[in-house]
């Protein structure tokens, strides 16, 4: 197996880690503290949390990213609209009027979407092998969600629930676009604005922030699962597309299972040994899939930390500029170039996959 697409595709498995364990220890939090304070909490754990990681890093030399430039800015308004404030937000409002096995099976068209949004509206190319992966993870999230014994009902509720799945898709998609840029800076003005915004939902809800023990506890929740996780899965957006970053982090149920056995002592019935193997070959799919031909890379200026050996870097610097782990940003420019090998939708390969007639040019455009 490549160990190239492997160092790719482990930042989303990390990531659905993380939310996944985030997701069973909120519980406890929302014995003291109601969910639209928690979340307000969470937010402004991530924010500051990656303010100060961002600021030792800085002071140690290790900040090799390009910073948001103000034509970030829309795509970056939109993530934090989408997924920072209306996806969670939908959720908690759609959980408190819908039985349980409905919501956790409707969160599972989160995956179904962020697939459909990236090909249909941002053009992505999914093979249909990534459809076969996508098809085994939603089967494998579907099983783990279900429960025979609560009732099922489709409400008001449960429509805002998937209201909140494509919101979130949505929010994924269009981080996508500016996943080239410092993740840590992304999330920590995310982080911050959101934890504005929900809190002045919680005053306008009347739900208070009770204890401050617990509160600082949630901000450190915040900080560790869902700050650090989406800063992996910005990772991941920049290396692998929306729709192949999706189908992976949205496996973190499969972790919250193995967390509540663990924190609740919740038992594992067989849906979940059936699920496991699903997920699996779900994502072995996605760690084997071939992508590979002949494209173009048209012109282009841009920022984005990267390094000279990726066959895409080929301008020089002055002895002493790049540092030694290689890994450098700054404005840089690409030529055309026409090539073919492997490749996944990252920031360099989000080219057309219509039919149409590569341009013939001469040898040194092939390099």
């Amino acid at each position: 197996m490549d160990k190239a697409k492997i160092a790719v595709v482990f930042p989303a498995v990390l990531a659905a880690f993380l939310y996944g364990t985030g997701f069973p220890i909120c519980k406890i939090f929302m014995e003291q503290i109601d969910p639209v304070p928690l979340l307000s909490l969470i937010s402004f754990g991530e924010g500051l949390g990656l303010f100060l990681l961002r600021f030792f890093q800085k002071k140690r030399g290790l900040q090799a990213e390009a910073r948001i430039s103000r034509s970030d800015l829309p795509w970056l308004l939109g993530a934090i609209a989408l997924g920072g404030v209306t996806a969670p937000t939908l959720v908690l409002l759609g959980l408190k009027v819908t039985p349980a096995v409905t919501a956790s099976l409707l969160l599972n068209f989160e995956t179904v979407a962020t697939v459909l949004i990236a090909v249909i509206f941002f053009h992505e190319a999914v093979g249909g092998q990534v459809w076969l992966a996508v098809l085994f993870i939603l089967a494998g999230s579907v099983l783990l969600s279900l429960d025979f014994s609560s009732p099922m009902g489709i409400s008001l509720g449960a429509i805002i629930v998937l209201l909140a799945t494509i919101f979130w898709a949505l929010n994924r998609n269009v981080a996508r676009n500016i996943s080239a840029k410092d993740p840590l800076q992304i999330m920590m003005i995310r982080g911050f604005a959101a934890g504005i915004c929900t809190l002045i939902i919680s005053f306008a809800l009347g739900q208070r922030i009770l204890s401050f023990w617990m509160s600082l506890l949630a901000m450190l929740l915040g900080f560790v699962c869902f700050g650090l996780g989406y800063v992996f899965e910005l990772k991941s957006l920049r290396h692998l597309g929306a729709s192949r970053t999706g189908a992976i982090v949205t496996t973190n149920p499969f972790v919250s299972v193995v967390v509540s056995l663990i924190l609740f002592r919740e038992g594992l019935n067989w849906l979940f040994y059936a699920a496991l193997p699903l997920i699996l070959i779900g994502l072995i799919l996605i760690l084997r899939e071939k992508h590979s031909h002949s494209h173009v890379h048209e012109p282009c200026t841009h920022e984005h930390r990267h390094r000279h050996d990726d066959g895409h870097h080929d301008h020089t610097h002055a002895e002493g500029e790049v540092p030694k782990s290689g890994y450098h940003s700054h404005l840089h420019s690409h030529s055309l170039l026409i090539h073919t090998h492997q490749h996944t939708p990252d920031i360099h390969h989000r080219h057309s996959h219509s039919v149409k007639k590569v341009p013939q040019l001469t040898d040194s455009d092939h390099q």
